[in-house]
């Protein structure tokens, strides 16, 4: 059978403090969403979200996007960024205007979000994008599209997504410079959210958090849509540090580590279990890791008490800031776990366990032709990207 045609093609890159990622996508003409290729390299010059090199951010961006390129056999111009870091937060502006009873047509729609935009106060900050979320009718929620309908007053609720004006201009200027054009900038929390939370649990209440490599941003979604946001400056990568700084080892000893043998939740046996500091086929000489045999290897029970210990301290943060966001009683039921960090074997229970609330990992929207090693929480926002490009709100 021959290939779908693809009418539209999107190019979005996550810039991300562990990871830069890639995808090229295309819109076929039967409307399917069709991966044409996805990269992704570690990261370089970016810190917790910031650009703190611009040559290295430019060159990891250029390779990450020709990678995927070579994949898709096909090159972009233009990409969609994600933005995790650069002070994200979020408002909701509301506005209201007379109809006096008649049917709403275009024109007043249109009024009233022009109103609505002017009415928004940005205090400095850049606002990446504002977006009507739902209308009110004389006050009634959950109006999707008020056109055709009879009101006296008619209303709207926008959320807006505000950030640090000079580091989304250094993100910007990292990806310009490697010689690509920027669609937009979304803020991860709405790329997160389009990918892995459906409209019945945005309308519901739920809390997104994204667990990235050195930020983790805690979101809240109610009345279908973002209504608060904290960014914490801390993430997986802390709990690799931690690791790295009790054992004695390497950065890339500990990550390995983490990512093969850890877990967030201990077991009876760790105790018996003895773990290889040395991954197969690396020079076994060097200084032996700290509480190691003389194999170099240590007890898994202590590598679990090392993550278990510092995942806490993240935990706390993620409470706090739930607390801050009034993600509690009846409407904060649902917390949602995204990110590269929600990929460690068994923080589901242990974040369940630690915040009182029902968990669960996000499941990346199965996109035709996604890699399978691209198919996990550590790449929804890369995904949820061009699922925004594509229905432009």
């Amino acid at each position: 059978m021959a290939a779908p045609r693809i009418a539209r093609v999107f190019g979005a890159i996550n810039l991300g403090s562990f990871r830069i990622s890639a995808l090229i996508a295309g819109i076929s003409e039967t409307g399917e969403m069709i991966v044409l290729g996805s990269s992704h390299r570690a990261s370089q010059g970016i810190r917790r979200g910031y650009v703190t090199d611009m040559a290295a951010a430019t060159y990891a961006v250029r390779d990450a996007v020709e990678r995927a390129e070579k994949m898709a056999n096909t090159s972009v111009s233009s990409v969609w960024i994600g933005c995790s870091g650069a002070g994200l937060a979020s408002q909701v502006a509301q506005v209201e205007v007379d109809i006096g009873g008649r049917r709403i047509e275009q024109d007043d729609i249109d009024h009233l979000l022009l109103a609505g935009r002017e009415g928004i106060r940005p205090y400095g900050r850049m606002v990446l994008h504002a977006q009507p979320a739902h209308y009110t009718l004389d006050g009634a929620n959950g109006v999707g599209d008020p056109k055709g309908l009879h009101a006296e007053r008619l209303g709207v609720d926008i959320h807006v997504m505000l950030a640090d004006g000079a580091p989304v201009r250094n993100l910007t200027e990292a990806v310009q410079n490697a010689h690509l054009e920027v669609e937009g900038i979304i803020g991860s929390p709405v790329a997160t959210g389009h990918a892995c939370l459906g409209p019945e649990e945005k309308d519901l209440g739920v809390a997104l958090v994204e667990m990235g490599g050195e930020v983790t941003n805690v979101s809240v979604y109610a009345g279908g849509m973002l209504v608060g946001l904290v960014s914490i400056p801390m993430g997986s990568a802390d709990i690799t540090d931690a690791i790295a700084s009790a054992f004695g080892i390497r950065r890339f000893q500990a990550e390995r580590l983490k990512c093969v043998n850890g877990s967030a939740i201990a077991s009876p046996a760790d105790h018996r279990e003895m773990i290889p500091v040395n991954g197969p086929g690396e020079e076994s000489s060097g200084a032996v890791a700290r509480h190691a045999d003389d194999k170099n290897r240590i007890p898994r029970a202590e590598l679990v008490s090392v993550i278990t210990s510092q995942l806490g301290r993240q935990m706390e943060e993620v409470a706090k800031a739930l607390r801050a966001l009034g993600f509690t009683g009846q409407r904060g039921q649902q917390v949602v776990l995204t990110g590269g960090g929600a990929e460690l074997v068994g923080l589901a229970d242990y974040a369940q366990a630690a915040l009182g609330k029902p968990v669960r990992i996000a499941a990346v929207p199965r996109l035709t032709g996604l890699a399978e090693a691209h198919a996990k929480p550590g790449f929804a926002t890369l995904a949820g990207l061009v699922l925004y490009a594509a229905a432009d709100p």
